[in-house]
């Protein structure tokens, strides 16, 4: 298939650098890096799983214990008294 295009300056000086290093022509670096790219596009990405790390809240240094139904309570003292 013959057609024109527009190519970004940005893409334009990456191409000619693979160019020189490549000794390729033109149409093949285009077709290669087209081919490449689209291959990609086409496999899912891999996400990295998120994982939550709880932390000891050390709620004993506070005076609470495990009285977790105080939250007002705690949040005044970890935030200080202008929270509200």
């Amino acid at each position: 298939m013959r057609t024109t295009l527009t190519i970004d300056d940005d893409v334009a000086r990456l191409l000619e650098q693979d160019l020189k290093r490549s000794g390729e022509s033109l149409k093949g670096a285009v077709n290669d890096a087209l081919r490449r790219g689209l291959q990609d596009r086409r496999k899912p990405l891999r996400k990295k799983k998120f994982v939550v790390k709880p932390l000891p809240l050390n709620l004993a240094r506070f005076g609470f214990g495990t009285e977790y139904h105080k939250v007002e309570q705690l949040l005044d003292v970890l935030d200080g008294p202008l929270r509200r």
